[in-house]
């Protein structure tokens, strides 16, 4: 699968469907195309951006995700197909009767997962060897539901070894915030794309239950592969990304290729676009079968990861 992200950072931008091109104009001219089959995510960070009718429907068609960007580069909505799958109301029927006993040997496998590709990415970077066989002990202590919040634990370990000890995850503050921010909304438009495409509903999730949150599943699942984005963030830091303090066209055309990053299933080598879209169809397996056979990636030990 093609992965590419397209993203209307300036105002004035005019968006239509010219047979199978998205079409970029601006004063009535046009400055760019791009096919339509290609396109991984939309998103519209600039205020003043208008999209013909023709165009959304395309998208939605090809269960594309339009992504509205808010302050801090925050995800605030999310354009998503109704119609994605033929069984679709069997899907749904799968999500409501999925039992708690389930959703919580899901919800252990996720912040398993987590915690061991958090680990890989500390060993990849070289960093203090203590927090890594911290990661790798507590991802072993993680039970059903992890009633223990072994994730929280990991993380205090994780992030004062990854980005310092100053660092504290805060969507609405400092240079590195805004990159993990920009990232994991990338990661966030990909992994909806993948949940709606294999007919699940996102607001019906197995952790998150936030009535306010239409895409608790999209957060829940997610989860295994933000330290994909994690790695990109380090590494344009190590080589000096943050200097000029802003995201620049060129540092978020780094956190996009986070998509086409290699990562590994039992089947072999696959990016994380394509790892997405079979952890969904996974996911709608164990729950018609009422069993954890989802299928999360890791990430390689060894190798470019970035």
């Amino acid at each position: 699968m093609v992965t590419q992200v397209v993203e209307i950072a300036e105002d004035g931008h005019h968006l239509s469907k010219y047979r199978g091109f998205m079409a970029i104009e601006r004063d009535h001219i046009e400055v760019g195309r791009v096919p339509l089959d290609d396109v991984t995510v939309l998103i519209l960070s600039a205020h003043q951006i208008t999209l013909s009718k023709a165009l959304i429907v395309e998208m939605a068609e090809r269960k594309t995700p339009i992504m509205t960007c808010g302050k801090n580069y925050h995800p605030l909505a999310f354009s998503l197909p109704y119609d994605t799958h033929f069984d679709q109301t069997g899907i749904l029927w799968a999500q409501i009767d999925c039992g708690q006993p389930l959703a919580k040997r899901i919800w252990q496998s996720v912040v398993r997962e987590k915690i061991t590709n958090q680990q890989i990415t500390l060993d990849y970077f070289e960093t203090n060897t203590s927090p890594s066989n911290e990661l790798a002990i507590l991802a072993k202590r993680v039970k059903s539901g992890d009633p223990e919040n072994m994730e929280a634990q990991a993380a205090r370990y994780y992030w004062t070894a990854l980005l310092g000890a100053g660092f504290r995850r805060d969507r609405q503050a400092g240079a590195e915030n805004s990159l993990l921010n920009y990232g994991y909304s990338i990661l966030r438009a990909a992994t909806a794309r993948a949940i709606s495409g294999a007919g699940l509903t996102p607001a019906l999730g197995i952790h998150h239950h936030n009535r306010k949150n239409p895409f608790a599943l999209v957060d829940d699942l997610m989860e295994p592969y933000r330290p994909s984005v994690d790695m990109a963030v380090r590494k344009i830091i190590d080589d000096g990304g943050l200097e000029e303090g802003a995201l620049t066209p060129e540092i978020k055309k780094d956190l996009t290729k986070v998509l086409d990053l290699d990562v590994l299933h039992e089947k072999g080598v696959s990016t994380v676009m394509n790892s997405l879209h079979r952890m969904a169809q996974t996911f709608v397996t164990s729950l018609h079968e009422k069993k954890n056979k989802i299928e999360f990636p890791v990430f390689r030990r060894v190798g470019k990861l970035i």
